[in-house]
């Protein structure tokens, strides 16, 4: 039986923390995405179907100011006015230059601060005035500034908030890259995405990789034998798949 998004999503960040290895890019991807209502049922079901809290699940499997950016993702409290006030997104702009690149060292707390509070409107603009400001992009400057899982996961919630249809197409594009195909992270982005905004995602992967995804999908996947697929792939989930970028294309 298909289960409901907050369960998918629940079942999915209990594997990324319990499986083997965290995978840190699957917490980002669904707190980082996903609505105040949505975190708060989500962590509602965690809570019900695996006996602790989603919070104390990620702090006991993750550290320092990378725990902490994935602990203020997952209180679900960011404003989500769609008002913006320029004045106050120049005040955000000039404290997120004064917490990095215009100091010795760097304060990740200003950072996790603003990003993980403050609404996607208004984030959109603060990115904007930063660049005006320092000649440079928000998430060059976290690559400067910081490291390891908190760069990847600062620079995953600055791309998110700019535009999500194009994070997520980077996301599949990352998935299907290299020796081996990351099966987990196509068929979650591929199912929790299906009825939000698969063709913004469809759209933007062909603007950045010329390919349709359902052609680089099907390319990938007809490669590779069907007796070979890693779990929990098969051919009824490449068939699924595929369904799902052809069914979203109007």
């Amino acid at each position: 039986m298909m289960k409901d998004p907050a369960h998918f999503d629940a079942a999915e960040l209990k594997e990324a923390i319990s499986g083997a290895g965290t995978d840190e890019a699957c917490l980002i991807e669904i707190l980082s995405s996903r609505t105040n209502a949505e975190i708060k049922e989500i962590t509602r079901v965690y809570k019900a179907e695996y006996g602790k809290t989603l919070e104390d699940a990620i702090t006991g499997d993750t550290s320092g100011h990378f725990r902490r950016l994935l602990v203020s993702l997952c209180q679900g409290n960011r404003d989500e006015r769609e008002t913006v006030d320029i004045s106050l997104a120049k005040q955000d702009a000039q404290k997120l230059y004064a917490a990095g690149e215009n100091k010795v060292g760097t304060d990740e707390s200003q950072f996790n601060a603003i990003l993980c509070a403050r609404s996607k409107p208004h984030l959109r603009q603060v990115f904007a005035e930063y660049q005006q400001m320092c000649g440079r992009e928000i998430e060059k400057s976290i690559c400067r500034e910081m490291s390891g899982n908190l760069e990847t996961g600062m620079v995953a919630v600055v791309k998110c908030i700019k535009n999500t249809p194009a994070y997520f197409a980077e996301r599949l594009h990352t998935a299907m890259q290299g020796a081996g195909t990351k099966d987990r992270t196509l068929i979650r982005i591929m199912v929790s995405r299906s009825e939000v905004d698969m063709l913004d995602i469809r759209q933007e992967y062909l603007r950045l990789f010329g390919k349709s995804l359902y052609t680089h999908i099907s390319v990938r996947y007809t490669d590779r034998d069907a007796c070979s697929l890693s779990p929990p792939l098969n051919v009824l989930s490449v068939s699924m798949i595929l369904h799902l970028t052809l069914i979203y294309t109007k």
